[in-house]
């Protein structure tokens, strides 16, 4: 009898996977626990063991395939199953058993498959149907879940048309389009109205002139470029993939504003090169990194409310007492954001060897998908790169990131008109995007002059940090 391995849901909101190598081949004999893929998400890359033993039947998938939980990876042969908890399949209605005629071909196992999402879609309609009653989750992202909140929409009313029964935007957009076009069986009737009788359209229902109608803009298809020349299609997927849609859904919820300072940082860069040596014999970094964390938390202690979320549905601001900040690392998979947790309770010396290991783990694609959650602010520095300035776009649910450009020895004016120096000083541009909903430019302004004054003088930021 053949028996399918599906993509199991990992959670955290994923539902989606690319396949970075198969490392099986048909009629592979396979025992419980020995590696059959390579996959990777937009949190991390993983090994997947097999949940049962037996014989290789069919394989799926291929190297470069994006494929989403629930669909099935590889059939078996002869199989014995493992324990329910340790193959973290996704929870299902019991499957229905195949004829004698279907279990010894493929379609037998597709037609598994739809029978148990039917089964599934089924059992969840009809826990849904009474209010009363206690449903289970509703299986959906959290963008989608966003949106149907957006919409007005309740998932326990929506048939999920994903993987396994999931909810998808394009489910709940469907949903939200036929309460709109749904008769309202509350008006009166036909007779009691004026179009009735005079066979016109009222004055609610008329379109009005092309003048006054709201302004809609859909995004119109791309044209065929390959009409002007030759063109290559690279797929988005895994980190490219997640970066995309965050950032998408980032833009599209806060209205971001910016704001540009710059440090001297002259001093700074003294303190960090004497003290270079001494991190490295700990086995740390002492980058100018690790220093601008210290002098942002700092901050984030004198103005909370940039280490905060927002809940508009609530109408609440959160602020968080505990100072988990994300820091960028550019990576050959795309940009990730590991969290240095804590970062308040650290010491200079604790944080240069941490930001290190967490740097290397995230290049190295072994970082665990914990340490990529749970940021309360984010700092990205591609300054070591080039550039004079930055638009950073906040990751959310937070509600402020903080750039940083190439520093840069420049001459400054020192004094006043009548009595004045030029100098050579070491100087960092700074910007910092806010979530103008929670914080006004003031509230920007005085949070960067403090990282100004804290990292222009060490002291004072091994005091306050």
């Amino acid at each position: 009898m053949a028996t399918a391995f599906k993509l199991p849901d990992p959670g955290e909101g994923i539902y989606e996977a690319e396949i970075v190598e198969v490392c099986v081949s048909k009629g592979d004999q396979v025992r419980e626990g020995d590696i059959v893929l390579h996959i990777e998400t937009d949190k991390a890359a993983v090994e997947v063991p097999s949940p049962m033993t037996g014989t290789i039947e069919d394989i799926r998938v291929q190297t470069g395939d994006i494929v989403q939980v629930g669909e099935v990876l590889i059939t078996f042969t002869d199989a014995t199953r493992a324990e329910p908890e340790t193959t973290q399949q996704p929870e299902a209605a019991p499957e229905r058993p195949p004829s004698s005629d279907q279990a010894e071909s493929d379609e037998a196992v597709e037609h598994d498959e739809q029978q148990r999402v039917a089964a599934q879609q089924d059992e969840r309609v009809a826990t849904q149907t009474d209010d009363n009653a206690t449903a289970r989750p509703v299986p959906a992202s959290p963008a989608t879940r966003r949106l149907a909140r957006e919409l007005g929409v309740r998932l326990h009313d929506v048939n999920g048309s994903g993987p396994g029964g999931r909810v998808i935007a394009e489910d709940v957009r469907a949903a939200a389009g036929e309460a709109e076009t749904e008769p309202d069986k509350t008006v009166v009737s036909q007779a009691d109205t004026p179009s009735a009788a005079t066979g016109a359209e009222s004055e609610e229902q008329a379109p009005g002139p092309p003048s006054e109608r709201p302004l809609v803009v859909e995004q119109p298809p791309l044209p065929d470029f390959s009409r002007w020349g030759p063109v290559e299609a690279i797929p988005l997927r895994s980190v490219r993939r997640a970066t995309a849609t965050q950032m998408a859904l980032a833009w599209s919820q806060i209205p971001h504003v910016m704001h540009q300072d710059v440090a001297d940082i002259t001093e700074l860069e003294r303190f960090r090169r004497r003290h270079t040596t001494e991190i490295e014999a700990l086995g740390g970094k002492l980058s100018l990194t690790v220093l601008v964390l210290q002098a942002a938390v700092a901050a984030l202690k004198q103005f909370p409310r940039f280490n905060a979320s927002l809940d508009p549905e609530r109408g609440q601001i959160i602020l968080k007492h505990y100072y988990h900040v994300g820091v960028a690392v550019d990576t050959e998979r795309g940009l990730l954001v590991p969290v240095v947790r804590d970062v308040d309770r650290k010491s200079m010396a604790e944080l240069a060897i941490e930001l290190k290991e967490l740097a290397a783990q995230t290049r190295q694609g072994k970082l665990e998908r914990e340490a990529l959650q749970g940021g309360t602010f984010t700092i990205t520095n591609p300054g070591s790169i080039g550039g004079t300035a930055a638009t950073p776009i906040i990751n959310y649910p937070e509600v402020a990131i903080l750039g940083l450009a190439r520093t840069r020895l420049e001459p400054v004016v020192q004094g006043d008109l009548d009595r004045f120096s030029i100098k050579p000083r070491l100087r960092l541009p700074l910007h910092l995007a806010f979530d103008h909903r929670v914080n006004d430019g003031a509230d920007a302004a005085r949070f960067v002059r403090t990282m100004i004054d804290l990292l222009g003088d060490p002291e004072s930021l091994m005091l306050r940090a």
